[in-house]
């Protein structure tokens, strides 16, 4: 196709006189605002839309022209979240110094290996990378080296951190959006769906340069560098229990039987979601599931007046979600109202249960908080929130700075926050009363 010039850097641009204009500004004592150029929408990648790869040459292809280039590779997944079952990748973008942008239909495939290959030990530059590292693993696909824009613009105080609000600010780019919700299991992909994901890698790469800049400019580039490999390193989350407690609306659901209806419609659903591959909303929503469960028809007709139940997998399904219903009422496996944890309780309580916790998670947060203001980092990147009330409500038997640290380093925190907050942290568990004294 032929491609429009590429969008220029807004701070080169010139702004022509307005003739109606008044010659000479009035005289205030408040000192002139800068006005920032309006950012140029970036709506055509430099090249023009990549071809998709569909096949084994021009995989190899792709392969050889990354491993001929230079620097860090710029990576990108889409996904079919809402629209298909699972979380694996629909298309897979890539941008190298010399070697262009490559978009790439990872479902013909068994897997990329011959990508892995060619991209060898470079550094990955991925926004927010926890969120597509799944799925390029499942492709093969895995980093030796990683730079997340998004955590970086974290560390770096950036005001919004998302990839569009972090490129204008930075770049004086704007990019388009609107396809980021889209089916990508789409066949054949629409020509503005792919401007769209090759204009996402074209700009990584820009951006990552910009916020070394001002990491370095902080201090903080190491920082970033631990968090970037606590990421890489982070290891698969481990099943979860119980996962249909997540279901919406559980929480007004106290008897035990009608939880074991909202588990056996939830099992019923996943498993004919995942058969078809399907998202499990688009079958039967949450709000459904829970209605039926609180209402246990008795037959096709009264469960197809549920509130929810309507279309065509209502129907079509009614039997299955009809035996779901009859085999929660008939067994003698209920579910107990709530799964044991190791988890602290929830901070509302802790004044009724541990006075001390209370007024040690009080004073931990408000120390810690400032640190994050002097720093200039989101406080729940200085230290996860989860941390902090572990670390408050079940501290070291000695509390001092080592044993803090070393229950810090336990809980997962990096070195770099241990090194920020671990003194602060001992000063508030050592006086946990110091927010009632002021």
């Amino acid at each position: 196709m032929t491609s429009t010039p590429h969008a220029s850097n807004p701070s080169h641009s010139t702004v022509k006189d307005d003739p109606s204009a008044p010659a000479h500004a009035p005289e205030t004592d408040e000192a002139p605002q800068e006005v920032l150029p309006e950012p140029v929408l970036l709506d055509t990648p430099r090249d023009g839309v990549p071809e998709v790869v569909t096949t084994d040459p021009g995989l190899r292809r792709a392969a050889r022209a990354i491993a001929a280039g230079t620097g860090p590779v710029s990576v990108d997944a889409e996904r079919a979240s809402g629209f298909r079952y699972g979380q694996r990748a629909f298309l897979v973008q890539l941008r190298r110094e010399g070697s262009g942008s490559w978009l790439i239909d990872p479902v013909p495939f068994e897997n990329l290996d011959p990508i892995q290959e060619a991209i060898g030990d470079e550094t990955w530059i991925l926004h927010a990378a926890s969120q597509d590292l799944p799925c390029l693993r499942e492709l093969g696909m895995d980093p030796a080296r990683l730079f997340d824009t998004e955590l970086a613009a974290r560390i770096a105080g950036l005001p919004r951190v998302g990839l569009g609000p972090a490129v204008e600010s930075l770049l004086g780019l704007r990019l388009a959006k609107e396809h980021s919700a889209a089916d990508w299991s789409t066949r054949p992909l629409p020509e503005p769906w792919l401007r769209y994901a090759a204009l996402d890698v074209e700009v990584l790469d820009r951006l990552r340069e910009e916020l070394i800049k001002i990491l370095q400019a902080d201090g903080k580039l190491g920082f970033a560098e631990e968090e970037f490999e606590a990421v890489r390193k982070a290891p698969p989350a481990p099943p979860r229990v119980d996962p249909w407690r997540r279901t919406s609306g559980l929480h007004q659901i106290r008897d035990r039987r009608t939880l074991a209806a909202v588990r056996a419609l939830w099992e019923t659903r996943e498993s004919l979601a995942q058969t078809r591959d399907v998202a499990p909303g688009r079958l039967i929503p949450d709000s459904a599931l829970v209605a039926a469960a609180k209402a246990m028809p008795k037959s096709v007709p009264a469960l197809l007046k549920t509130p929810g139940f309507h279309g065509r997998s209502a129907a079509k399904d009614a039997p299955k979600w009809l035996r779901a219903l009859q085999d929660a009422a008939a067994t003698s496996d209920l579910p107990p109202n709530q799964v044991p944890s190791n988890s602290p309780p929830p901070p509302k309580v802790w004044a009724d249960k541990d006075p001390v916790a209370a007024a040690r998670l009080q004073t931990a947060r408000a120390r810690v908080a400032r640190t994050a203001e002097a720093m200039n980092i989101p406080t729940e990147n200085l230290l996860t929130p989860d941390t902090l009330r572990r670390l408050c409500w079940s501290p070291p038997a000695e509390i001092d700075p080592d044993t803090v640290s070393a229950t810090l380093r336990g809980l997962g925190a990096r070195e770099w926050q241990i090194e920020l907050v671990g003194p602060v942290l001992t000063v508030a568990l050592l006086d946990p009363d110091e927010l009632a004294k002021r």
